[in-house]
This record gives structure tokens, C-alpha cells and sequence, in this order.
């Protein structure tokens, strides 16, 4: 698993040495840039999206607990590298991942990188869990992937969803389209019981949306939108069920 990762510390060459080691002996670590002190960091912070900080204790302009309270919401990882051992502590308070000591232990880096690592491993799999895209039955709604989380749709306002290779558009009633990196076969099995048809490999439609069936070999139907969509002929018997 790959990490984005800033050093914040202001010895040029303890930043040298800890960015070689990382290079070296921590290859799923990318170290996006470095800060000598709390003005320098915030920047950073504010700036990338970070999954840990590696943070010395004491800098110019503040020490790494000013840091963190600047920071306010903290949503990365930190690995204190310090000479000092009376800040274990108040590091542990501030919910650090790791605390290492300088000089620093190569051994001890892998270690904190490995537990960080683990760490976001594990709160990805959660999220994985999380944002299956599913459906309440009594609220009607889905929930939908998204790069940053997920979003949460009206089963009654989706209008049709059109498969476009490992993704799918789902077309709302107000003109919007949702690009959800999941397949067809996933949304549609997402949706369950809600009343929805696969009228074609490529389209699974509203049934509670259809206004008119023009008949054919498989037929079409057209949409409340005014949207005309090929029926296949082998899922045609099943789309006329819905209105015996």
C-alpha cells in the first residue's frame, strides 16, 4: 500500500537521513515534500493529501503539539522522531501512531511503518465495507462509491443506468448523470427489490417510469424523460411481467 508522507523537522540532516532511509527500507512511502518548522508544515498539510507525518518535536516557531493543534482535524497518522523521551506522553495524547528515537533505528522505522501501514489497510477494508452500494428497502435510498466516500440516492429519482465497460451512469430526474465505478450486475443486484428491469445487457431502467412499450422483436420502451431504449428479446417476457 502506497503512503503520502511529508518529514517535519528542522535538522537538514536528520530530514537527509530519514528520507534515505525511507527510499531505502520503506519503498510504499512517498515523501511529498519537508518543512523546517510549524509555518513550513502547515502549508504542507493543508495542501496534500497526506496519510502520515513524520514529526520532530521541537522546531522554530512552536513545537510539534502547536503543530497539531493548528491542524485542528487530523486525518493522517503521526510518527514522532525525537531525541527526547519525556514527550512519549503527551505524543501518546495526541494519538501518535509510533514514537522513534534518534538516532534512528532502522529496524524501528520498518516497524512504524509496517503498523501505519496496517493501519490504513485495515480502515480501508471498513470503507470497502461500508460503501457497498446497497439499498434500505423501508427509505428507498442506495448508497454509491465515491472517490472521497460515498453519496446517497433516491431509488425513486433514478430514471435508468446505462452500463459503460466496469463503470455505470445512473441518470437522474433532474438531468444529472452519477459515473459510479462499479459494473451494471452491481448496481443492479445493489438495487435487490427495488423495481427495477434489465431490459438490455447495457441498461437496467425505472419500471415505475416507463410510459410507453412500442412493440418489435424485443420491442422499446420510452421513459418519462422521453429516453427510448431498446428491449432485447430475451428480456423482453421479463420486463412485460411487471405490467400483467
Amino acid at each position: 500500500m502506497k503512503l503520502n508522507a511529508i518529514i517535519v523537522e528542522d535538522e537538514k540532516t536528520s530530514r537527509d537521513i530519514l528520507k534515505n532511509y525511507l527510499a531505502k527500507y520503506c519503498p510504499n512511502i512517498t515523501v511529498l515534500g519537508e518543512a523546517e518548522n510549524v509555518n513550513e508544515a502547515l502549508v504542507l498539510i493543508r495542501n496534500n493529501n497526506l496519510d502520515v507525518v513524520f514529526l520532530d518535536v521541537e522546531m522554530p516557531y512552536g513545537n510539534a503539539f502547536d503543530l497539531l493543534d493548528k491542524v485542528g482535524d487530523i486525518d493522517f497518522q503521526t510518527i514522532f522522531v525525537t531525541a527526547y523521551n519525556h514527550y512519549a506522553i503527551d505524543a501518546l495524547n495526541a494519538h501518535a501512531a509510533y514514537y522513534l528515537m534518534k538516532p534512528i533505528s532502522i529496524d524501528e522505522l520498518i516497524k512504524a511503518v509496517d503498523y501505519v501501514t496496517e493501519i490504513h489497510a485495515k480502515e480501508d477494508a471498513l470503507q470497502d465495507q461500508v460503501l457497498v452500494a446497497k439499498t434500505n428497502s423501508v427509505e428507498g435510498k442506495i448508497t454509491i462509491p465515491q472517490q472521497n466516500g460515498f453519496e446517497v440516492l433516491e431509488t425513486n429519482n433514478i430514471l435508468y443506468c446505462k452500463a459503460d465497460d466496469n463503470y455505470t451512469e445512473i441518470y437522474l430526474k433532474d438531468n444529472k448523470k452519477k459515473l459510479v465505478s462499479k459494473t451494471l450486475k452491481y448496481i443492479e443486484e445493489a438495487l435487490g427489490e427495488a423495481n427495477f428491469a434489465r431490459v438490455h445487457k447495457s441498461y437496467l431502467v425505472n419500471v415505475d417510469e416507463i410510459v410507453k412499450y412500442l412493440k418489435g422483436k424485443g420491442g422499446s420502451i420510452v421513459l418519462s424523460n422521453g429516453k427510448e431504449i431498446m428491449v432485447s428479446a430475451s428480456k423482453k417476457a421479463e420486463l412485460l411481467s411487471y405490467f400483467k
